[in-house]
């Protein structure tokens, strides 16, 4: 039997993250992954690398995490299609300003300086095609997207070529603590390590309990939806204040729509349904807010499976059932730009024993708490 120092389970960025950051200090590591790498929320997301509207525990993370995607390249030696083109919120009315100046009250009263509300002309110069009723907006301007599927792959290929073993179906189907080890089973295949770290996404909550962490995480499908390609019309990803709407268009043309639709999904066979109802209202949504684009095509669409928690954050940590087991799950849907972060974080947990970045909101134990209520906050 080949000897790891660290099992990681789940091939999305998260994971691969944590493998490439363990492999760099010289660590024997093993990712397991129960389909392929990046085949669910990691590779198919809308490949939002933003700051702006992050829940306030989030933003020390968010922010590190954006000064190494600024330098992505030196790190997985790919630019992984990250544009810095800015992100914007936009405000569709006069009371849609007012969440937004209290928002940006709420993040300068924590110390941060990077959400700025922005009057109508700036929006404009910004976001030229929004329509008229559009009133103003807030910006982050060093934010931008990247496309999931090759950051997913770089991150892949770096770690692998560090060194780390990367074995794909691979489902986990039981995890088992020895005095000094874990085996972690594979139906008839087993691999040993002291040390194992949680990056199963959807599925986080399943391999949380092997490790006698019990946490209420609902799997769900978010929607995107793809045009076909038409002039160049807009540099920053746009989102709305009040309405649901992830908007952007790509290099190529090509104009990515999500904005946190769902559609159906089956965990049992690990299938998706679109929901056609709910792509008719992003849709309608789009052209209420870019006019100009009721006649273009949806040429495709698609759904990932995402790991939601009831407090919209992730749990990010060590175990509090379990020595020398590692969580970093139920990003719900927000969690590609934090990936290059997270590994930086978990690697820290475990080589040093210790992190500089304020995990403790993320705890995996803060479901116990009979006073916890999910948070009521717009985060996304």
């Amino acid at each position: 039997m080949t000897a790891y120092d660290i099992i990681i389970i789940g091939a999305g960025i998260q994971g691969f993250a944590t493998a490439l950051n363990l492999a760099l200090r010289a660590h024997r590591v093993l990712v397991l992954e129960k389909r392929t790498a990046g085949r669910q929320a990691s590779g198919v997301n809308a490949g939002g690398v933003r700051r702006l509207f992050r829940a306030p525990a989030e933003i020390p993370l968010s922010l590190a995490a954006m000064e190494l995607w600024h330098r992505i390249g030196t790190l997985v030696d790919h630019d992984c299609g990250f544009n810095a083109t800015g992100q914007v919120k936009i405000a569709e009315s006069d009371a849609d300003m007012r969440k937004l100046e209290e928002r940006a009250r709420l993040v300068q009263s924590l110390g941060y300086t990077h959400e700025e509300v922005i009057d109508a002309k700036e929006m404009r110069r910004l976001v030229p095609t929004a329509a008229p009723h559009c009133v103003g907006g807030i910006v982050s301007r060093r934010d931008g997207f990247a496309e999931p599927y090759l950051t997913t792959q770089a991150f892949c290929h770096a770690a692998v070529r560090k060194g780390v073993t990367l074995k794909e179906h691979s489902a986990v189907t039981a995890i088992e603590r020895g005095s000094d080890i874990w085996r972690v089973r594979c139906g008839q295949t087993a691999y040993e390590a002291p040390v194992v770290v949680n990056c199963a996404g959807a599925w986080g909550d399943r391999i949380a309990a092997m490790a006698g962490d019990p946490v209420p995480l609902k799997p769900e499908a978010p929607t995107m939806m793809v045009t076909a390609r038409v002039s160049h019309f807009l540099d920053p990803v746009v989102g709305l204040t009040s309405r649901k709407l992830s908007f952007k268009q790509m290099p190529n043309g090509s104009l990515v729509i999500g904005g946190g639709h769902r559609s159906v999904l089956d965990m049992q066979t690990e299938r998706t349904r679109i929901d056609f109802e709910k792509l008719k209202i992003s849709a309608r949504t789009v052209t209420d807010v870019f006019p100009g684009l009721k006649n273009v095509p949806i040429v495709r669409c698609w759904a990932g499976i995402e790991g939601f928690m009831p407090d919209q954050i992730p749990v990010i940590g060590p175990s509090s059932a379990a020595p020398f087991f590692y969580h970093a799950f139920g990003f719900s849907a927000h969690g590609f730009q934090l990936g290059p972060i997270i590994g930086q974080i978990l690697a820290e947990l475990i080589v040093d024993g210790q992190t500089e970045f304020p995990i403790e909101p993320f705890r995996i134990d803060r479901f116990d708490d009979l006073n916890f209520r999910p948070s009521t906050e717009t985060i996304f």
